[in-house]
């Protein structure tokens, strides 16, 4: 029997029941879903240091359990002593049963691991039904040794969605179990 992450069973069976519910939905097809996760961190100091992006690389491998790549810069920036084509930053896409094990990772083990964790805000949302969350510490994964890191760095994460609507999106993403604050 084949293994399917938690997260997406329980997409399929409670989600899917409780959306369709809130928003009368008449298709199956109509309810919103999770498309990707998009993990991303720009290293400003890897101008004048190539090792800082070969060490976030590796860093949001570990935390993803998938392979990063390296963003390159797409035009000069003379106050920056930027250049076209310089490597900027590390970003991950993250779909299917790996973005469902991640979501699961980061709602059970990380975010309870911030400091004074009341939730997350609400207005992370661009209107097209999509969220972006940052995060300050990459220590909160499990996945991170404290003890080999050489600096403490942050990450956005950026949670794409079929929703049409930032309320269906919302809905979505509560359902799916990420702790946003009471207003």
């Amino acid at each position: 029997m084949a293994y399917t992450p938690r997260l997406k069973e329980e997409y399929k069976g409670k989600v899917i029941g409780a959306l369709t519910e809130e928003f009368g939905y008449t298709n199956v097809m109509q309810v919103p879903k999770l498309k990707y996760i998009v993990v991303s961190r720009g290293i400003g100091a890897a101008v004048a240091d190539k090792k800082l992006i070969e060490y976030s690389v590796e860093e949001l491998s570990k935390i993803t359990g998938q392979k990063a790549v390296a963003t390159i810069s797409k035009k000069d920036v003379a106050s920056f002593k930027l250049r076209k084509g310089m490597p900027v930053g590390a970003k991950v896409t993250l779909r299917g049963e790996r973005m469902y094990e991640f979501l699961d990772r980061l709602i059970t083990s990380a975010l309870p691991n911030v400091r004074d964790f009341n939730g997350i805000n609400a207005t992370g949302f661009d209107g097209r039904g999509n969220y972006s969350l940052g995060i300050t510490e990459q220590i909160i994964f499990p996945e991170i040794n404290i003890d080999k890191i050489k600096k403490i760095e942050g990450m956005n994460i950026t949670f794409v969605t079929s929703a049409e609507t930032d309320k269906e999106a919302k809905s979505l993403l509560t359902e799916l179990g990420l702790p946003f604050k009471k207003n």
